[in-house]
């Protein structure tokens, strides 16, 4: 066995140590993970620019799986990347994943299709979101019917903070405690200030809820799902006073305060949620920039925060698309004088996705509905993250998917995951060798 495992060391070199045959011309500025998938991107303030791929890809190294992010079995001597995202912030309670908009029924309810388009995608953890207590016993109930895919977080966000009287915290607390035992409530909230719309809601009376429901966390030791708005000099005061007594801490969600603020929040232990909100414009994408990667999420907020076209990110996205040569293609003939015909996006198999996008009156069965976000297009966010960051969109994923499991839990063993995938690096490894050496099956 000891010379086995001598000789399989020493084949095991030209995997790990990868030969001197990268383009020069990168290397100097461009980190080596950035090289490992053809072409990749880095951001020069919000400029992109490109890594060209080699003509060849026996040009680029070899390298090991993932040890978070599984990569598939080698195909044609390729490793296959197969993403892992958590979604921590989506609004599967809003009528519209059920069809309904406004009060008018526009098509059936797709619900279960809008979890399996995250499931494809690689988003195999859900986390929606509790508004009000009627939406938190929604979340539990989605919970319960799609079990180890969706979790739900319990609390009042403060734009309803008028409805948190005795009798709703009373019920609140219950249905907390009972979803904790059942291993679907993994969070507490969303609950927080937002002082950009007090009209729906007094100053006063959000912060009498939040302080109430600060302590109420204390109580039932969940991570906190947070919402600020416009107030963080509140907001940060009233976390400040808990914060000792809440260990495991909590994210504050779809972020779009100041550098300032999320350095801040930070150093005290906070994590921050991304989305497209998130990822507006130039100062948003450079606050982005600086989250540490130990302090990151991943989310949509769907229906809605999509990324949008008038977006900073959005031009990332694109660039990003020209470069893997991955662009909208035309599916039909144009109707009329100057009509469109119907665009239907490739899915690279990188957690991009690929989905007819119709109105809500034209809804098809598969068909996603232009203007509502699901957690399918949180592969979006990453590619954004990544390409603002200049990391690779591998690098972001996995440090997201890391964070957020170790905060929630959903049901994922992190130490038994990573065992698993070390096997799986393995088993790549053999295959190679086999490959390169010849070796019959």
């Amino acid at each position: 066995m000891s010379q086995l495992t001598s000789a399989f060391n020493h084949l095991l070199r030209p995997i790990f140590c990868p030969p001197k045959r990268i383009p020069t011309t990168a290397t100097s500025t461009i980190p080596r993970s950035l090289l490992r998938q053809p072409p990749q991107i880095r951001s020069i303030g919000f400029k992109m620019a490109t890594v060209e791929p080699p003509a060849s890809t026996d040009a680029l190294p070899v390298m090991a799986a993932d040890t978070v992010n599984g990569i598939t079995p080698v195909v044609n001597g390729a490793e296959k990347w197969k993403p892992k995202f958590v979604d921590i912030g989506i609004n599967l309670t809003d009528p519209v994943y059920t069809g309904l908009y406004h009060g008018t029924q526009r098509h059936q309810n797709d619900l279960p299709a809008v979890v399996q388009r995250a499931i494809d995608i690689g988003c195999e953890k859900l986390i929606v979101t509790g508004s009000d207590l009627e939406h938190s016993q929604t979340a539990v109930r989605l919970a319960e019917e799609f079990p180890n895919t969706i979790y739900a977080t319990i609390g009042v966000h403060p734009c309803n903070a008028q409805s948190l009287g005795p009798k709703t915290l009373s019920s609140l607390t219950t249905l907390a405690q009972t979803s904790i035992k059942a291993g679907h409530g993994v969070a507490f909230g969303e609950i927080g200030l937002d002082y950009d719309r007090i009209e729906l809601c007094p100053k006063d009376i959000q912060l009498q809820a939040f302080e109430q429901q600060l302590s109420l966390a204390v109580d039932l030791q969940l991570p906190l799902f947070l919402h600020s708005r416009a107030a963080h000099s509140d907001f940060l005061r009233l976390l400040s006073e808990h914060e000792n007594k809440l260990p495991k801490r909590g994210v504050v969600h779809s972020f779009t305060g100041s550098l300032e603020e999320m350095q801040e929040l930070v150093a005290r232990g906070w994590h921050i949620g991304v989305n497209g909100c998130s990822l507006k414009t130039e100062e948003n994408c450079a606050v982005v920039k600086e989250i540490p990667l130990d302090k990151l999420h991943l989310e949509t907020d769907g229906p809605w925060c999509e990324i949008r076209p008038a977006h900073a990110s959005s031009a990332i996205l694109n660039k990003m698309r020209e470069n893997l040569g991955f662009a909208s293609k035309p599916k039909g003939k144009a109707v009329g004088k100057g009509g469109k015909v119907e665009e239907v996006e490739e899915d690279t198999g990188t957690g991009w996705g690929g989905w007819n996008s119709v109105k809500k009156e034209k809804w098809v069965e598969g068909a996603v509905i232009k203007g509502r976000n699901e957690s399918c297009f949180i592969g979006r966010v990453a590619w954004a993250v990544a390409g603002i960051k200049g990391l690779s969109v591998q690098e972001v994923a996995a440090a997201a998917w890391e964070n957020s499991v170790a905060m929630f839990g959903l049901g994922v063993d992190l130490d038994e995951e990573r065992v698993r995938e070390k096997d799986i690096s393995l088993e790549n490894g053999v295959e190679r060798l086999k490959v390169s050496y010849g070796v019959p099956e």
